[in-house]
């Protein structure tokens, strides 16, 4: 199905037919306003109409908090994982009175490879909720995962063929061509970092939770 993605308030205001191109116009634009359409007036109505029940809200409906992580006992810190190193994943889901958890794990991953695997399991949740359309803000303490997805960065890997921009070839790059294609059906998704084991309650559950996982593995 076609879809048209209408930007009212971003870098670049406009109508743009791909999801990657609306993206480099709205995330990490305070205050950006935009919306997803099937059909190319209602996307021309949306720009043109100033009245305030147009405006994406403010604070967000969903709360989509992700983590990752692998108990690494490499030879050094930072070194390449053992096959028998533990790594875990998880998600928390909050709306209103709704809540949504769920995380898993396996041996030999690296702490990246689990934190964008609970982004891919976060959205695949959302879009089995049907929640694609809502008001949505993903936390995340990975500036890792952040930086692809507020900085363009993860449009230009897809453009250049899955290549960074000296010509090396992205790591993870199956886990972030899931991420690319899932970014298509949410039509007001937002970004925040938060620091990680600090003060943020649902940071620390889903620390929690993936580090329990581990324990049971």
């Amino acid at each position: 199905m076609k879809k048209y993605y209408a930007v009212k308030k971003g870098r670049h205001p406009g109508i743009y037919s791909t999801w990657p191109e609306a993206q480099q116009q709205v995330q990490g634009f305070k205050g950006a306003i935009f919306k997803g359409f099937t059909e190319l007036s209602a996307a021309q109505s949306f720009i043109k109409n100033n009245k305030s029940s147009l405006k994406a809200p403010e604070t967000p409906e969903v709360l989509l908090y992700t983590d990752g992580g692998t108990r690494n006992t490499g030879n050094y810190a930072g070194g390449h994982v053992k096959s028998t190193d533990k790594a875990a994943w998880a998600y928390l889901i909050k709306s209103q009175n709704k809540h949504y958890q769920a995380s898993a794990g396996q041996l030999g991953a690296t702490n990246n490879q689990m934190e964008l695997l609970a982004v891919v399991k976060g959205l695949e949740k959302l879009n089995t909720l049907n929640w694609t359309h809502k008001n949505i803000l993903l936390v995340s303490d990975s500036q890792y995962v952040l930086n692809a997805l507020t900085k363009g960065w993860l449009a230009g890997w897809q453009k250049r063929g899955w290549k960074k921009a000296d010509g090396q070839p992205v790591l993870n790059k199956d886990l972030w061509q899931q991420i690319y294609n899932q970014l298509s059906a949410f039509t007001n998704l937002q970004f925040s970092w938060t620091k990680g084991h600090a003060a943020n309650v649902d940071n620390n559950f889903v620390d929690q939770l993936l580090n329990q996982t581990m324990d049971q593995m």
